[in-house]
């Protein structure tokens, strides 16, 4: 008995001393950490929202993974879906970014889904049955799981303007923000309400977010427009970094940290996230992968485009994490230290509503001083509209007239490049300078010693196709059938590969205008017209050799293929453009307008 009473105490000794000695040793290693550790101070990426405990990990152990261990060079839903399976919540409506599809509506249901499409540009009605803290995929590439951030990373204020927002997208935007942002890294949410006069969003709305401690409510006492409401929320800011995220948007896991470390290593970065795409139809989230996606740029109709990621860009970065520099940003979310925001001079508030205002953003920044970049560890999704659902002045075209001040600001000479493709109505605003005061903008130009927009061309982005000595430029009109059809297709890249097709000739450049090259093309920007044996189509333009050399006979008014001598002939519905033999038809007669074919080269 007493043998065994010794063998016990020895025992629980034994367990009390291996113990001791394992806390001595990680209580060693955490202060040799603390005090010899490197400069940055730093600790690991932690989810403040963890939707994955208690589940096991999908390899088979036991082990609570610390992010969904999903592949991202994996095919998109396929095989996601069969790694999600068993995940909390997966089935449910939307749950990791599952697409909503419904089938059998009622007639009542079918109405109310129509409804919303015309009410808010998106399919309300399949938001409306996805949870407001629905989980989403970790899209991060993988070695985003690894990366240290520092221990005194700046607060950030977010600030998320709205006007007639859908409820559902709304208070989704609110919660995966508050879901999955370090509590300690978030000092507020503002929520700018633009005069919006939808019921929900009055009462029902403050009483919402009247528990959400972090969450401030402003309202605008009358339409402001997207960047004066900006700015309501940031004159308000407490936080050192302002945050902005339109209101149809949802973050990602680890999606602050690396922006907030970026600003914190370069105080002059405006830094935005990869932006991936919530369907507006069934609201999939579709993440970009890791080599997936590009950097900004435009068009001269100054319109955000997307292009392919530079050689030198790609020789620059070390791993698929790296930042990307960008020559431009989409749309409005990106975060910036509130004391550079304040020095560049904020927005030009005479931008109203929307339109322009990210390029603005864009040339400001690299042309005063800064530095732009995509952050590839930031995830964001966001809802892209087709079109805008907001109210407009009768007969005012806001984004013309916010396009005109911006390049009468920031292009220098090269603003004669966009005159060129407005339209008669718009570059008469121009000449008669009814765009408002831009004054104020170009003096704050001269006084931050503002480099020349010649300068980003030639430094920031020299992949940037510049018109040269044209053979024509303008409309390409069909002289047969009335001549009064146009060729007309858009030409940005998700318009790459669709048929080119006419429509009634407006004058108002835009999809209408052309470019006749010495070479032979016929293009706009990095597009050209291509013809491989069935469609006329729009493709990347590739040297006006093979498929994309077209002869302009200015006596025939024929435009004929080089390789196979057929003609463009417009359609009898005068819809379409068709390739057939050269005959004579008048439907195979063009005039390419300020045509000069001295010019020619080929």
């Amino acid at each position: 008995m007493i043998c065994h009473q010794r063998r016990k105490a020895f025992f629980i000794k034994s367990v009390l001393c291996i113990a001791l000695v394992w806390l001595t040793v990680m209580i060693l290693l955490h202060l040799s950490r603390f005090i010899f550790g490197n400069s940055k101070d730093e600790v690991p990426v932690v989810s403040y929202f963890d939707p994955y405990s208690n589940i096991k990990d999908m390899f088979g152990g036991e082990k609570k993974p610390e992010f969904a261990p999903l592949h991202i060079d994996a095919p998109h839903w396929k095989v996601m879906a069969q790694q999600m399976i068993n995940l909390p919540g997966f089935g449910l409506a939307g749950e990791y970014g599952i697409p909503v599809v419904f089938e059998n509506l009622t007639r009542e249901e079918e109405a109310t889904k129509a409804a919303g499409w015309d009410l808010h540009a998106f399919n309300q009605f399949a938001s409306d049955k996805i949870s407001l803290h629905r989980h989403l995929p970790d899209v991060r590439p993988e070695g985003c799981a690894n990366e240290l951030y520092n221990r005194n990373l700046p607060r950030t204020s977010v600030i998320v303007c709205f006007h007639n927002e859908a409820w559902s997208v709304l208070m989704r935007t609110v919660h995966s923000i508050l879901d999955r942002t370090p509590s300690n890294l978030l000092e507020e949410i503002i929520l700018v309400d633009d005069f919006s006069d939808l019921p929900h969003l009055k009462r029902e709305l403050e009483d919402a977010l009247s528990p959400l401690v972090k969450v401030k409510l402003i309202r605008a006492t009358k339409r402001e427009g997207l960047i004066r409401a900006r700015l309501m929320g940031a004159n308000i800011a407490k936080g050192p970094v302002l945050t902005f995220l339109d209101s149809h948007c949802e973050c990602a896991h680890g999606w602050l940290e690396p922006l907030l470390q970026r600003i914190y290593d370069s105080p002059t970065a405006v830094v935005a996230p990869v932006i991936d795409i919530i369907d507006d139809s069934t609201f999939q989230y579709n993440f970009r992968e890791t080599d997936d996606f590009g950097v900004g740029g435009f068009n001269w109709d100054l319109q955000f485009d997307w292009h392919v990621m530079p050689d030198t860009e790609v020789a620059r970065r070390k791993h698929p994490w790296d930042p990307v520099r960008t020559p431009t940003v989409a749309g409005g979310l990106f975060s910036v230290s509130k004391e550079y925001f304040d020095r560049i001079g904020r927005y030009d508030d005479g931008f109203d509503i929307w339109g322009g205002e990210n390029l603005e953003l864009s040339f400001k920044t690299w042309m005063c001083g800064g530095t732009l970049e995509i952050i590839p560890c930031s995830h964001v999704g966001h809802v892209f509209r087709s079109r805008s659902p907001y109210v407009w002045k009768p007969g005012e075209n806001v984004f013309r007239t916010n396009c005109i001040r911006l390049a009468e600001v920031w292009l220098d000479d090269y603003k004669q490049l966009y005159h060129k493709r407005i339209g008669v109505d718009a570059y008469r605003v121009v000449q008669q300078k009814k765009y408002g005061d831009v004054s104020s903008r170009i003096e704050l130009r001269k006084k931050l010693n503002c480099k020349s927009f010649d300068w980003y061309l030639k430094n920031i982005y020299p992949e940037q196709y510049i018109p040269g000595d044209l053979v024509a430029e303008g409309e390409i009109r069909n002289l047969g059938a009335g001549a009064d059809s146009c060729m007309d297709s858009q030409a940005k890249g998700e318009d790459l590969g669709k048929p080119v097709g006419m429509w009634s000739c407006h004058l108002e450049g835009g999809n209408q205008y052309f470019m006749y090259t010495q070479f032979g093309e016929i293009r706009r920007d990095i597009a050209c017209i291509d013809f491989a044996g069935q469609d006329l189509i729009m493709y990347l333009c590739h040297g006006g050799m093979g498929n994309q050399m077209w002869i302009y006979d200015p006596d025939t008014h024929f435009i004929k293929h080089g390789i196979s001598g057929k003609c463009m002939e417009m359609a009898e519905d005068k819809m379409r453009i068709t390739m057939e033999i050269c005959n004579g038809n008048p439907r195979q007669m063009w005039g390419m307008q300020n045509f000069d074919g001295s010019k020619l080269l080929v």
